[in-house]
């Protein structure tokens, strides 16, 4: 912003015949020239107006205006009623600050039968710029017309989009917009249109020029990992997401970093410009291995990366079973369930068996055994019992599926071993449904609809009246219970069910108990339907529950 008492930007406007809608300077019609500078404060402002180095005398057919409410605050207008071949010559406006120490500002306007309006084209051979992304560009227009008036650039092809000088006009005397390192997001449609400033206020004359900006291809997949059980057929398909050009001009395909012969490429650059396939008819030992598709779209080139094999997915491992113990705490071993579910066993050839490799932590030498299995269906959970394990040590367990292509990816783990409870006192060494893992339980995926972990604070104030317990059994508002709403839209025979983690039942000392809560006056009746509205979590006074609360009717455990 200006500082007080500043002024700068003088402009001019020539206003034809605004009555007789012309656009010309025309003898017998009126003119008028305007005058405005932006100043601080620009009420401050004055002109004076001068002919041919003369001040201008005011008469009945030249007058002076002030705020033509079309123009800008605090302009100057010169009026010229019924234009004489007299009146032409050179006017000059003069603005000054009265009593500042501020410099005099002025504008020059020539009138004569050579003052015509502007004109605006684009030059042969440049509506469309075309240039390779960092590289810099020039868009340019031409003005023709006296007073040549500025040229104002914008975008047109993108709603309110900005120039990369990072506004939304910007203004060149020459007639040229030049950028420099243009990227791909520059490219569309760019509009020229004269100033009506500097010129003649009338309707702007305007013109396009396209800007394409050429960048190398994008491609997916850029990295993929393709299963297939033996001697099946495998299409691999390399597709342009973007690029300019928009087409593959070439695309190679290599096995291992090996040139594949062109006739293994289906189909041709030219039948598919948009993407490029190659056809293995089976997957064996020997063409299992990595393939690269690099393409080209005459700017760059970028690769897609496909690894083939009919190796089998790894094992994925059930980490919700609960810390191995010992059975009796003179014994020197322990035993652990060990459990997993197999990753896409459609996918490939059928697992086999499992080599199953133990090794005790900081020890080199590992038990290994194979593991047979029958046949293994997606999301079966799998189980092997790992015995003689020492007391305390930890061990690394691998599991490596087989199958008749050989061995696949491994998983592995971690055991730790813990200390059984030894104390009947459970109090100390309990767990509740303060724990967002509520104690290893999970939602049955069969069932119907699921319970929800809430307390009094964050229950729904909306759920259905005279439904669920206003705390757990703890009566304090911060202790979590679990609850089911069993009004609409649940029905008849709809189950929510939660499943418990593996107990050791040969512990000593270890108690699972639930307390119920329940509304509704067919609770207790068998066949009804009917369930537990929740199971209260043990608050601060819980114990290794799955609920706490006093049974408010007879009711039957969910199944």
């Amino acid at each position: 912003m200006a500082s007080p008492g500043a002024m700068k930007n003088a402009t001019f406007q020539i206003t034809p015949d605004v009555i007789k809608e012309s656009e010309n300077i025309q003898l017998g019609q009126d003119l008028k020239l305007s005058c405005h500078v932006d100043a601080v404060p620009q009420e401050k402002v004055t002109y004076q107006w001068f002919k041919n180095g003369k001040p201008a005398r005011m008469s009945k057919r030249l007058l002076v205006t002030r705020n033509d409410p079309e123009l800008p605050a605090v302009t100057s207008s010169l009026e010229l009623i019924d234009l004489h071949f007299s009146d032409y010559g050179t006017y000059l406006c003069m603005a000054s600050f009265p009593g500042a120490p501020v410099p005099d500002l002025s504008v020059e306007v020539n009138i004569s039968s050579e003052t015509v309006p502007p004109t605006i084209s684009v030059p042969k051979g440049r509506a469309v710029v075309t240039v390779r992304e960092g590289s810099p560009a020039e868009l340019q227009c031409e003005v023709r017309g006296k007073p040549r008036p500025p040229v104002l650039w914008s975008r047109v092809d993108k709603e309110a989009a900005l120039l990369p000088s990072g506004l939304p006009l910007e203004e060149t005397a020459d007639g040229k917009l030049r950028l420099e390192r243009v990227s791909r997001d520059m490219s569309g449609t760019y509009r020229c249109q004269t100033a009506r400033y500097n010129g003649f206020n009338v309707r702007p004359r305007e013109a396009q020029v396209q800007l394409n900006v050429q960048f190398p291809p994008e491609v997916e997949p850029t990295s993929q990992d393709v299963r297939q059980a033996l001697g099946r057929p495998v299409l691999l398909r390399c597709s342009l997401l973007r690029g300019s050009p928009q087409r593959i001009a070439s695309a190679v395909w290599r096995f291992k970093g090996q040139l594949l012969p062109p006739p293994a490429v289906l189909p041709a650059a030219a039948e598919a410009p948009d993407h490029a396939e190659l056809r293995l008819d089976a997957v064996t030992r020997e063409s299992s291995g990595s393939y690269e598709c690099s393409v080209s779209n005459d700017v760059g080139s970028a690769a897609c990366l496909f690894q083939v094999s009919a190796k089998a997915y790894s094992p994925e491992f059930y980490f919700d079973t609960p810390n191995p113990t010992r059975s009796h705490k003179l014994s020197k071993n322990y035993s652990y369930v060990l459990q997993w579910t197999q990753r896409e066993p459609d996918a490939v050839d059928p697992v086999l068996n499992y080599r199953l490799s133990v090794r005790q932590l900081n020890q080199h030498n590992a038990m290994v055994k194979a593991i047979p299995v029958r046949r293994v269906e997606k999301g079966q959970l799998l189980e092997y019992l790992l015995t003689d394990l020492r007391v305390p040590h930890s061990y690394e367990v691998r599991l490596t599926p087989y199958t008749t292509f050989g061995a696949g990816d491994m998983a592995s783990r971690i055991i730790h071993y813990t200390e059984p409870i030894n104390s009947p006192n459970l109090s100390d060494n309990t767990c509740h449904f303060e724990d967002e893992k509520i104690c290893g339980y999970t939602q049955d995926l069969t069932d119907n609809f699921d319970w929800t972990r809430q307390n009094a604070l964050t229950q729904n104030p909306k759920r259905s009246p005279n439904t669920g317990p206003p705390t757990d059994i703890s009566g304090t508002p911060e202790g979590y219970y679990m609850f089911i709403e069993t009004s609409r839209p649940r029905e008849l025979g709809d189950r929510a069910r939660l499943v418990s983690p593996l107990y050791n039942a040969s512990a000593k000392f270890y108690c699972v108990s639930f307390f119920y809560h329940m509304y509704g006056k067919h609770i207790g009746e068998s066949g009804t339907g009917s369930l537990p509205e929740s199971m209260l979590g043990g608050g601060k006074r819980g114990h290794r529950r799955s609920g706490a609360g006093p049974r408010k009717a007879r009711a039957s455990p969910l199944g």
